[in-house]
């Protein structure tokens, strides 16, 4: 066991990052600007992203911390912005910036099951909570992140009154929640001033929590796409690349590896999901070829998957392991319900009324969205007939929306009965 303890550790000093930190928060609060002064990368990078200004897809950038010794400064440049002198490496991440859109709010569901820890950002040029501040919060809680920092962004748009009034406003939203004592961290992600102090805050109080490289591997996908240009000659296409994180043992260079649920097909009429079977040729983590990878960040596998098949994020939510090794694919599934006191992400308080027969549900299990209609009711758990099949093990943890006007809002969690 020890042996394996160092080579996880040893993997994460050449360069795989070593965990994943989401960036959360309602729109327009700053999360892919403070992702591109951690980075260097801007994640929006999709059209439909550049055009409307917001996160529509799952962003995420890895970064390496760094520390000039002689100041005491932590940054991410490799010359102290100081004294010029050479800084030294501290800790490699991964960063995933979730959408803060109401109506992405199943994007962002699905990327909270990547993360270690969280970024909540907030505006101090608005009033704290908004909506979604408090709905992301409250996934969080529900996925069991047990550590976030508070960043208050944009405090160079308000007098110093008014910052401190923002301040106090987001202890007392704190105040009742599982985050009372979270670092609030003011700076102003535009003018890349306070980072230094955002930086510190992460290193002290987020740590790399107990990863397990023992058992069968597993891989969450949140991203699949194809890498080749159009026009790009048939000898030299690559294969498609998966992009996720992996929650339990390693993978390596060579590996066969079945993905599940995989892709859906037509058979005498009827929609059926059939895996998929590939081998692993490279493995990617902030630019960067390894031979093996382990829990922590986010990392690619280039495989040798027709392209086709992986562009646009097709296969987005579902599980990669070794053959015949990957948990089950639920086409129905009874979850142990634990409904919220009130709705979460609208304006006004709304309690959450039980469950109904025939309600259509947005479930979210690990990366996978899915929409499922009740087709049975008991005393503490429903049955649920999914639109799209998951893959997950029992005891998984679901979380649950429903409808409210004209979106899916969070009403609560549930756990996959077997």
């Amino acid at each position: 066991m020890q042996k394996k303890k160092d080579e996880l550790k040893n993997s994460n000093l050449i360069g795989q990052p070593e965990l994943n930190i989401g960036l959360c928060g309602h729109v327009d609060h700053g999360k892919t600007t403070l992702l591109e002064r951690l980075s260097g990368k801007w994640a929006d990078t999709h059209s439909e992203e550049i055009k409307r200004g917001i996160t529509i897809r799952l962003g995420y950038a890895d970064t390496v911390f760094r520390k000039c010794d002689e100041c005491d400064l932590y940054t991410v440049k490799e010359k102290c912005p100081k004294c010029n002198k050479e800084t030294q490496p501290v800790r490699k991440l991964s960063f995933v910036d979730a959408p803060g859109h109401e109506s992405l709010m199943a994007t962002m569901l699905s990327g909270a099951t990547l993360m270690d820890a969280a970024l909540l950002l907030v505006a101090a040029n608005e009033n704290c909570p908004q909506p979604q501040t408090r709905e992301h919060l409250m996934a969080l809680k529900i996925i069991g992140i047990k550590t976030i920092i508070v960043v208050q962004n944009k405090v160079d748009l308000v007098s110093d009154d008014a910052a401190l009034s923002n301040y106090n406003s987001i202890k007392a939203f704190l105040k009742d929640t599982d985050f009372a004592d979270a670092p609030i961290i003011p700076l102003s992600a535009f003018y890349n001033s306070g980072i230094e102090f955002l930086i510190r805050a992460i290193v002290e109080h987020v740590t790399v929590p107990e990863r397990d490289i023992i058992r069968d591997p597993i891989m969450f996908i949140a991203r699949s796409f194809d890498v080749n240009m159009p026009g790009t000659d048939i000898s030299t296409i690559q294969g498609g690349v998966l992009g996720g994180s992996i929650k339990q043992g390693r993978f390596s260079v060579g590996d066969n590896i079945e993905i599940r649920p995989g892709y859906s097909a037509i058979e005498k009429n009827l929609t059926i999901w059939k895996s998929l079977t590939t081998r692993i040729v490279d493995i990617k983590a902030g630019g960067v070829s390894f031979h093996e990878a382990f829990p922590g960040g986010t990392i690619g596998l280039l495989t040798s998957l027709d392209p086709s098949i992986v562009k646009s994020d097709k296969l987005v939510g579902s599980v990669v392991g070794m053959i015949g090794k990957l948990p089950k694919v639920w086409h129905e599934f009874t979850i142990e319900v634990h409904l919220l006191e009130r709705v979460v992400g609208v304006a006004e308080e709304m309690n959450v009324e039980p469950i109904k027969i025939n309600e259509v549900l947005m479930l979210n299990v690990n990366t996978s969205a899915t929409v499922g209609t009740v087709i049975k009711i008991r005393k503490l758990d429903i049955q649920c007939r999914l639109k799209l099949p998951v893959c997950a093990e029992a005891g998984s943890r679901v979380t649950i929306s429903r409808m409210v006007g004209n979106r899916f809002r969070l009403i609560g969690y549930g756990i996959i009965m077997e």
